[in-house]
């Protein structure tokens, strides 16, 4: 094995070229950017044990001069895969630490972006009376949030150090007999520091799931299945992301008086024969208090009045209208003298009120604005 095609040198190569052509190699070989790639290990193995040859004044004069004496040609001679490489002499700083430093400067600059959090959604059921004024809920919420052990980067903070197992040298030997052999720290990977690892409050996933009591803001006048935003109340981000946010959809429940359309309120409001013929004044009840209705004479039933700015709020300050929808409403006859009374009208006024039929039947729906 030519130690300077290793390298993919040629004979006579500089010292700085040694190293650079050493760097770029490892940054491309070590275990540690290959995890679990054997053939990769190997070849990080070859691409260090020529360095470390080439890069020694002495070993590089004893292996061009073909020196098949020197401990460490002959256990090149063997085909080992292993070895020793604690000889005095070999700069281990230039080996393991410049290029960690290299490589973890690389993995900051390839190091996926920010990535933003999920929305959360929830349903809120509202009364009609809610929906109108608006209100202000807690509702507790149920989100993903960064890890407090690790604070949300995945892994357990770890003293700086020297690998326990390595003791900073990044390789471990073993002896069988006469021959040492050397392998890369698996718990290091050969760095010879401290090797992070996975957080174990999170699991590594930099995100844990609390529970948080947050106050939802009802706006006055929102429609069924509107949907309110709260921002930044969603999951939180991963890699210092932004969190999303948390989106309420509104249901609200149906009133047994009123009928919403848009932002105009429609109700029915009963009324006696003698109150449609003669006219009259009615309390109206209204969400937000009531009104009085000045109903005219001869109103006929399914008239309709509308009350200006008494329905629903609006975003913008203004408030739709009443439309109130009169329904005539016959007595029980309880007497004889009630029923006289009617027959006497029907004798004066039946023939005019059939001359009336048509726009009786024909229920166009007249409306009427009343203040």
């Amino acid at each position: 094995m030519d130690l300077y095609v290793v390298l993919g040198l040629q004979h006579g190569a500089s010292e700085a070229d040694i190293r650079r052509a050493y760097r770029r190699l490892a940054r491309r070989f070590h275990p540690d950017i290959n995890p679990g790639d054997r053939a990769a290990e190997a070849r990080f193995r070859q691409i260090l044990q020529a360095y470390e040859t080439l890069i020694d004044p002495e070993r590089r004069s004893r292996y061009d001069s073909g020196d098949a004496t020197d401990g460490d040609a002959a256990r090149r001679k063997s085909g080992f895969e292993g070895f020793d490489f604690s000889v005095a002499g070999i700069d281990h700083s230039a080996t393991f630490g410049d290029l960690f430093a290299e490589v973890l400067s690389e993995r900051a600059t390839l190091r996926p972006e920010r990535e933003r959090g999920a929305d959360l959604h929830q349903a809120l059921q509202l009364s009609f009376e809610e929906a109108f004024t608006g209100i202000e809920r807690s509702l507790t919420v149920l989100r993903r949030e960064n890890c407090r052990a690790c604070a949300g980067i995945g892994v357990a903070r770890v003293s700086p150090g020297p690998c326990h197992l390595c003791h900073g040298t990044g390789a471990v030997r073993s002896v069988r007999g006469h021959m040492v052999f050397t392998r890369s720290c698996s718990a290091c990977g050969g760095s010879g520091q401290q090797r992070p690892r996975s957080c174990e409050a999170c699991g590594g996933s930099g995100q844990e799931a609390r529970s948080e009591s947050v106050i939802i803001r009802i706006p006055a006048g929102v429609r069924d299945d509107d949907r309110v935003r709260v921002p930044g109340k969603g999951n939180a981000g991963f890699r210092g992301g932004p969190p999303g946010d948390l989106y309420i959809t509104v249901h609200v429940a149906e009133h047994p008086l009123y009928r919403r359309e848009g932002d105009d309120l429609h109700m029915v409001v009963p009324i006696a024969i003698h109150e449609a013929a003669l006219g009259a004044r009615i309390d109206i009840p209204t969400p937000d208090g009531g009104a009085r209705l000045r109903v005219p004479p001869g109103t006929q039933s399914e008239q309709r009045f509308r009350l200006s700015e008494r329905g629903v709020p609006t975003r913008d300050g203004r408030r739709g209208d009443l439309i109130v929808e009169m329904r005539l409403m016959l007595p029980k006859l309880l007497d004889e003298r009630s029923k006289e009374l009617l027959r006497e009208f029907g004798r004066i006024n039946g023939e005019r009120v059939r001359e009336h039929l048509q726009p009786i039947t024909n229920h166009g729906g007249t409306e009427t604005r009343s203040g």
